[in-house]
């Protein structure tokens, strides 16, 4: 936006020089590009932000120079373009029927035109082409010049039509049809998409609206009547018509970063007094204006103590009233607060804390104090779940196993997680027709890919269910653990006891003492009798017969499920840790017949209570079901290693294998 030292001085009266002038607007949010000195005159050449459209006129940046200057007075012609009200004979539907105005599309809010004859389209005055050329535009003739100037005042663009050139005046404003074209002012014949907003005559385009007129209907010298249109359009609808044709106007410029629509006749307005002055035409009575729906900006609250606390420094409630009604704002006080409403041309101030910005852009973002950043430096490194996440990872990988990361939207799978899976809506292909319920399906189609056997896999991802997100644990393991080896002729396939192993390893890692039993619950996925629910947050165990066929899997292939929320609550807050014990160990074995009835666990936890706090681990290292055994009973062989602050003596150990001893016979077990 250019405009020449005289043009903005034309609007305020101020002390302040060309260069002053310019740091204000850079201060205010307008940044000033450069000062050059075009035949003798300062020329300031401002940079408008995209959602600021006022500040592309006079008009605009001396209400930026009024607001921001407490010495600044306005000038006449700025109180008659800033407080003007409508003529007695506007809104009328037409011009002695010279005129009228039809509008067919959303996009134009508002349509206003007026009628000028006994018109002459010579040159313009000296003082106008003068003015226009020092800011960059090019003198065309009266006409023509006079809407660009009036526009660079008050930001509203216009066109000039030769009335003779429009069937009966009718103006239309209509999106394009099918195979519709236009001649634009450039001499271009340019083809039209449906829907593109065009100004019409009757039968055809004369003018792409917003963007540029049309060859056909542009005044010349001979025009002697004149039909002015002053029009509002929406801003999208013109970047988007003006960037498919490749045309860049200084209408289209001031559209696309929106116009104030109850600017339309006040430009007419404008635009007749200087025809005026130049050769003494004047304007037909009545103003055709076409307004469906004047917009109503909604009256918004703002605190002075919200906007002081936002700018980091004090502000009064009197400095907030002053800078919001210089700036156009209807301010009203209700008790400590204000009620705002922004003027028409400010469509960029829609919440309270905008308003609390133009208060600080006023007021002077150099006034803000300066201060030491206040706040507190966040530990480093993962906390919480994602702590619990990356231990577990961790863990995993160390075991040997790779991690898969896979897509969250799938189609249905046999190993789907019972309980249904979410629909997506307009989903890319039926395929992504689903939210994930379960990492396991990922995890069988990778293994698929990679030969299905001889695969350790797990993966970490959110899964899905009606209502509910969560991150999920799923394992996969095929096949043997090892690689072929010249050392290894038999290598073992990965059973429920790797498994076990595995998840045993993942749950200490993250500080939670794993606990199996049977599963409470059928999940068909898994084999009936080769199942574990694990700590109440997950089951382990054989793939169904069935689903393993279905999924092409081996019949003897491992899976596992771990709701990883459920994990992290049983993992302690706080990590303890421990020096390396000064004292040596005590280690007995012992070997108990029990039957077979007798779950596991039970004998663990009949371990881990008749051992107490001396017991620092125990493991199952034998199994004997051999010769000699009674039908339906086994031998089980468990290792108890105790530790406490001093020496165990021999006969302190075996005292407490003792008790160890007696809990189990309390099971029904005898010593071996």
């Amino acid at each position: 936006m250019k405009l020449t030292e005289s043009m903005l001085r034309d609007m305020v009266e101020t002390r302040l020089t060309a260069e002053e002038i310019g740091d204000l607007l850079t201060m205010t949010g307008f940044e000033l590009e450069d000062i050059e000195v075009v035949e003798g005159e300062k020329v300031l050449d401002v940079n408008i932000m995209a959602n600021r459209g006022d500040g592309a006129s006079v008009l605009g940046l001396a209400r930026e120079v009024l607001a921001k200057d407490p010495s600044a007075k306005p000038t006449s012609l700025f109180k008659g373009l800033a407080d003007w009200t409508p003529p007695a004979d506007a809104d009328a539907k037409d011009v002695n029927g010279l005129a009228s105005v039809v509008i067919e599309t959303s996009d134009c809010t508002r349509f206003s035109c007026r009628v000028f004859s006994n018109v002459s389209n010579g040159e313009s005055p000296a003082w106008l082409k003068e003015r226009l050329t020092k800011i960059g535009q090019r003198p065309i003739s009266l006409l023509v010049d006079l809407t660009n100037y009036v526009m660079m005042e008050t930001g509203q663009p216009m066109h000039a039509y030769d009335l003779a050139k429009v069937p009966a005046g009718k103006i239309i404003v209509r999106g394009a049809r099918a195979g519709e074209k236009v001649k634009t002012l450039d001499g271009i014949e340019r083809d039209l998409l449906p829907g593109e907003m065009m100004i019409c005559d009757q039968s055809r385009p004369i003018g792409v609206a917003g963007v540029m007129g049309g060859e056909e209907t542009e005044v010349s010298a001979t025009t002697s009547a004149c039909l002015l249109e002053s029009a509002h359009f929406d801003h999208r609808s013109v970047r988007k018509t003006r960037k498919r044709l490749g045309l860049q106007t200084e209408a289209s410029y001031r559209f696309e970063r929106y116009v104030d629509p109850e600017g339309t006749v006040r430009a007419i307005e404008r635009f007749g007094q200087l025809l005026a002055e130049a050769i003494g035409a004047t304007a037909v009575p009545g103003v055709v204006d076409v307004y469906p729906a004047p917009p109503v900006r909604p009256r918004l609250r703002l605190r002075p103590s919200r906007a002081s606390a936002l700018l980091g420094m004090p502000v009064t409630a009197d400095e907030i009233e002053r800078y919001l009604t210089a700036l156009g704002c209807t301010v009203e006080r209700q008790g400590d607060e204000f009620a705002v409403t922004a003027p028409t041309w400010r469509i960029d101030l829609e919440r309270e804390d905008d308003f609390v910005e133009e208060v600080g852009r006023i007021h002077g973002y150099e006034k803000i104090p300066e201060a030491l950043p206040i706040g507190t430096t966040p530990m480093g490194g993962t906390h919480g779940p994602l702590e619990v996440i990356d231990r577990v990872r961790e863990a995993l990988v160390r075991c040997g196993l790779t991690q898969c990361i896979s897509h969250s939207l799938r189609d249905l799978h046999a190993l789907d997680a019972p309980g249904g899976r979410t629909i997506v809506r307009n989903p890319h292909s039926p395929e992504m027709a689903h939210l994930r319920n379960s990492n396991l399906p990922c995890l069988a189609e990778a293994a698929q890919r990679n030969g299905g056997r001889d695969l350790q896999l797990f993966e970490i991802g959110r899964v899905f269910s009606p209502g509910v997100e969560k991150p999920q644990l799923s394992i996969l393991l095929t096949g043997a653990l090892d690689q072929p080896s010249w050392r290894l002729k038999d290598r073992p396939n990965a059973d429920f006891f790797t498994l076990k192993g595995i998840l045993d390893r993942v749950f200490a890692a993250v500080g939670v003492d794993a606990t199996w039993s049977l599963p409470k619950e059928t999940d068909l996925r898994f084999h009936p009798t080769r199942s574990a629910e694990l700590s109440g947050v997950g089951i382990a165990g054989q793939i169904h017969p069935d689903v393993a066929e279905a999924c092409d899997l081996p019949s003897d292939t491992v899976i596992a499920e771990i709701d990883l929320d459920g994990l992290t609550r049983l993992a302690p807050s706080v990590t303890h840790f421990h020096s390396v014990h000064r004292n040596p160990a005590a280690r007995r074995d012992i070997a108990m017949v029990v039957s077979k009835d007798v779950a596991y666990e039970q004998i663990n936890a009949a371990v881990r209570k008749a051992a107490g706090e001396v017991l620092e681990k125990h493991w199952l290292f034998d199994v004997y079901e051999g010769r000699g055994m009674e039908e339906g009973h086994h031998s089980l062989a468990i290792a108890l290693q105790f530790r406490k602050a001093g020496n165990f003596t021999d006969e302190e150990a075996n005292q407490v294998r003792d008790s160890v001893v007696a809990a189990l016979e309390g099971l029904g077990a005898k010593l071996r």
